[in-house]
């Protein structure tokens, strides 16, 4: 029995060379592929990482956009009230003015506003009772000088100041507010221009 001992053995020995040579083959393998393994989460890590960094700059670049363009709007805010202050003193400034400074930026106002035809002037009640001594002649040799003739209105118009001027069924209106509205957008230009 001594042969299939040694027969037994044999085989038993071969089989546990095979079994070490299959299990380091499998570890190799094992190892190899825990490599690649490793190697590949790297990579996918520094993607990661690298995305995140881009997401971050995209972020900051757009954040930092929008606070230059807050600043600015608020910029222009500012220098719009500023505007909007100095043209609503200015506008004050020609309301309050003594009465012959007002009339005679009137009568400026009329030269440039009048037509070659007849037509009539209206002041508001306040102007009618302050009116100087004088000036309704004033008018007429206005209106003739250009070409036409204006007749006073003896009732007041529903203005603050300046006046209405009436050609037959049309009236130009010349009140002090309406002059404003008019030219706003050159006010605001001019101011700019000065201030900036």
């Amino acid at each position: 029995m001594a042969g299939i001992d040694d027969i037994t053995d044999e085989i038993l020995k071969e089989a546990k060379e095979r079994a070490e040579a299959f299990l380091t083959e499998a570890k190799k393998k094992a190892a190899a592929e825990e490599d690649a393994a490793r190697k590949e989460a790297g990579a996918l890590k520094k993607a990661a990482a690298d995305q995140a960094e881009k997401d971050a700059r995209d972020i900051s670049m757009r954040a930092g956009s929008s606070a230059g363009l807050e600043r600015r709007k608020a910029v222009l805010v500012a220098k719009q009230e500023i505007i909007d202050g100095i043209i609503k003193r200015a506008y004050e400034k020609l309301d309050t003015q003594d009465d012959a400074s007002y009339f005679g930026m009137i009568e400026k106002l009329l030269r440039k506003s009048l037509r070659k035809e007849n037509g009539e002037i209206c002041f508001s009640a306040k102007d009618l009772k302050r009116m100087p001594a004088g000036f309704e002649e004033k008018i007429r040799t206005i209106a003739a000088d250009g070409g036409g003739s204006l007749t006073l209105c003896k009732e007041a118009a529903a203005i603050d100041n300046g006046f209405i001027l009436r050609y037959g069924g049309i009236e130009e209106n010349c009140s002090l507010p309406a002059i404003f509205a008019e030219r706003r957008d050159e006010l605001q230009d001019k101011v700019h221009a000065v201030l900036w």
